[in-house]
């Protein structure tokens, strides 16, 4: 335990667990005179000091994305303290006073069916609220998962598994994988891209636990776990305990496909099929579906209910831009001196805030100054649309996805318009769209879109430009997310070869390229991957 506290205000008084990823202390903020947690992250954990910089920048971002998610269910991050060694990282955070899921597992005493029902709808209305923003989890399990003293479920690290990357399969010097995998998804296991189907399959292997008190795959190596996540169906619920309702089984099981797109469309659909589980409002408990003795009763919240927040609405708009009639002939409209000026420091106030990685006022401030450009300049001339794309290219980098989509898709249409739909500027909004699309989940139009845009590219610029470069490198991990590793390895080696001849074998992607084609040489998918190399 630190000597003095941490940041001249946190003090560690004891600890209250040890894991894998670090420790975590009861503490307290001299300052706000409170109770918090403090979350020790193990120096293990934190890159190496030559990657310091990107480390800290990426933390920044996940601990800022991540604290956009408003409910209970989700503790409070109250600030995030690295040192200046970057060898010591604290998370300070809401102190919640529960007992972690993990610790009512039991296969000799599964839990009453209401019961595990209540837990899994606590955590689907939970991840419903982070998907919104939208922020995976990553690393759902029952140690993740505290049930507090009055039954309410609180979701815990979220971000943590993003900051770190540790959801990202690693290997060894000799091929072999190292982590643990119980209630990671074939998409992860095999590394491609994350999404919120993701979270839903871990979903499902906790409620599985829940109801059997077993763990969805066991083996006696971690190359087999991962092997059977990829290829092994589950056991249906039913033959490991036969009183668990039918629906409640196939919902597991649905919950549980191997493609992401397979299973439930949403947390909203997973918690209205563990609705007719749950206790009605008002209705008493059922002495024979009695808790683990002493354990606080997660079905009380229902008999009081409140649902996830409502599916988001399509915007009736991409943003405040009036439409105003262009000039005749397409001829430019002069910039009045006042506006020209409001632009330029619009401009450098917004990325004055970005330095600072304050995503989302860097985007408020160029949308205060799109709506007087665009009914002095028109809403489609060249000045608004680059006010436009700034501020959808900074949602996109600050995460959020679900506003920078309709903006870049509006943005698309606008440049077919003026030059052509395959001219430089429509792809690429075509292309950042369809990213928006493949990080939401909607992995199968993202494919298709990327496709179509790279193959104008290669007739335009060939295949080893910047963008045909990207390209590739977004719809080969995009393949391998979905389990078509044959065709991901068709797309990711020619793209190795090609970039380290271009950039050299030292590249970033190049490496990542390296680590994604040896996951695909582990034959995970029961030799769809094609014969090793």
């Amino acid at each position: 335990m630190p000597k003095q506290a941490i940041s001249d205000r946190y003090e560690l008084l004891e600890e209250l667990s040890s894991g894998g990823m670090g420790d975590v202390w009861r503490g307290y903020d001299s300052v706000l005179d409170r109770p918090v947690a403090v979350k020790l992250i193990r120096q293990a954990s934190v890159t190496s000091p030559h990657l310091a910089e990107e480390f800290a920048k990426r933390f920044r971002r996940e601990a800022r994305i991540t604290a956009r998610i408003q409910h209970p269910g989700v503790p409070q991050v109250y600030d995030a303290v690295l040192d200046e060694s970057y060898e010591r990282l604290f998370l300070v955070m809401e102190l919640v006073d529960g007992v972690p899921l993990s610790a009512y597992m039991d296969r000799d005493r599964p839990l009453p069916v209401s019961w595990a029902a209540a837990v899994a709808a606590q955590v689907a209305t939970v991840l419903s609220h982070a998907h919104d923003v939208p922020v995976i989890h990553r690393d759902l399990k029952p140690g993740n998962v505290l049930v507090a003293r009055d039954g309410t479920v609180k979701v815990l690290d979220f971000g943590i598994a993003a900051i770190l990357r540790t959801d990202v399969t690693k290997l060894t010097a000799t091929g072999s994988p190292v982590g643990t995998y119980q209630y990671m998804s074939p998409e992860q296991v095999r590394g491609g891209r994350i999404t919120p189907q993701t979270d839903l399959y871990a979903l499902g292997c906790v409620l599985h636990e829940l109801l059997s008190g077993r763990v969805v795959f066991e083996a006696d190596s971690e190359f087999q776990l991962m092997y059977q996540h990829v290829n092994a169906a589950p056991t249906p619920l039913r033959q490991l305990r036969p009183e668990v309702p039918e629906e409640l089984e196939e919902l597991v099981l649905h919950l549980l496909r191997k493609a992401p797109e397979a299973r439930p469309a949403d947390t909203q659909e997973v918690y209205a099929r563990l609705l007719p589980f749950l206790p009605g409002p008002g209705e008493k408990s059922d002495a024979a579906e009695a808790a683990p003795s002493g354990a606080p009763d997660p079905t009380a919240l229902f008999r009081h209910p409140y649902a996830p927040r409502p599916r988001a609405q399509a915007p009736a708009s991409a943003g405040p831009t009036p439409p105003v009639p262009v000039p005749p002939h397409g001829a430019p409209v002069p910039v009045p001196a006042q506006l020209r000026e409001d632009i330029e420091e619009a401009y450098a106030h917004s990325d004055a805030l970005l330095e600072e990685e304050r995503f989302a006022q860097a985007a408020e401030v160029l949308g205060e100054i799109i709506e007087p450009a665009a009914l002095a300049l028109g809403s489609e001339s060249k000045q608004v649309l680059a006010l436009r794309r700034q501020r959808a290219a900074i949602r996109l980098l600050g995460g959020d996805y679900r506003a920078a989509l309709p903006e870049f898709d509006a943005l698309a249409d606008a440049y077919a318009r003026i030059s052509g739909p395959t001219g430089k500027q429509a792809r690429a909004c075509r292309a950042q769209a369809a990213r928006c699309r493949a990080e939401l989940g909607q992995v199968t139009e993202a494919l298709a879109t990327l496709q179509d845009v790279l193959n104008v590219v290669r007739t335009v610029d060939g295949d080893v430009s910047e963008e045909a470069v990207e390209l590739r490198h977004n719809i080969g991990m995009l393949l391998l997310a979905q389990g078509r590793a044959a065709e991901a390895r068709q797309v990711l080696e020619p793209l190795h070869q090609d970039i380290c001849v271009v950039f050299g074998p030292d590249d970033e992607m190049a490496a990542e390229i390296a680590e994604a084609l040896a996951v695909i040489r582990l034959g995970l998918d029961g030799g769809s991957s094609g014969s090793p190399s």
